[in-house]
């Protein structure tokens, strides 16, 4: 069992069951776009982000980026991690037929994954803060000199990066540069960069 500091959000009463079965920690569910309108689970979703710290942990389809923009806006004022999970293709074990986009959710993924995305975004996990690490950050500059934007081929370079990283594709270029800090330092990310352009 792994003990999580902060508050881990999902989007689903089957994300918090497959959570809870090896992790000890708040999980809250947005209960998808429910959260949208319910100021109840908003107000919670402040107070735990100003209390403990988030970890948001959403599904990679589109559906959990939308879910991850909301809550990262609503928790601005506290402590809020990303941890993002791969886009694998397949179906839960429970569903008869895969998601509109056929991309596992969190339920889906294994516990492995799961760990090291939580780990990767800079939680407490068992007493020891994870793998975000302090450095000087990568910049929007950064980003538009190796070509991950303001160029013709900007998005499709960010795709492949979000895919080499494993990472969700449909990330903005915000969300991918703040995911990017906590995984990679600006030499790693230029070799990755150069490794996608051969």
């Amino acid at each position: 069992m792994y003990t999580v500091k902060e508050t881990l959000i999902v989007e689903g009463t089957y994300d918090k069951i497959k959570l809870s079965g090896f992790i000890d920690s708040i999980i809250f569910t947005t209960n998808g776009f429910a959260v949208f309108k319910n100021k109840q689970a908003q107000r919670s979703i402040r107070t735990f982000a100003e209390k403990t710290g988030i970890v948001i942990l959403t599904d990679s389809d589109s559906a959990g980026i939308k879910i991850r923009n909301f809550v990262k806006q609503l928790a601005k004022d506290g402590r809020v991690l990303h941890a993002y999970i791969p886009e694998l293709e397949g179906k839960e074990k429970r569903k008869t037929a895969p998601g509109k986009e056929g991309l596992l959710g969190v339920e889906g993924i294994s516990e492995e994954i799961i760990m090291d995305a939580i780990r990767k975004s800079g939680a407490t996990v068992n007493g020891e803060r994870g793998s975000c690490r302090e450095k000087k950050p990568v910049t929007k500059a950064d980003f538009y000199a190796m070509g991950l934007s303001g160029g013709k081929n900007s998005e499709e370079l960010r795709r492949k990066l979000a895919k080499k990283l494993g990472i969700p594709s449909k990330l903005s270029s915000n969300m991918l540069l703040s995911a990017v800090n906590r995984m990679l330092t600006s030499e790693e990310l230029a070799e990755i960069i150069g490794e996608i352009l051969l």
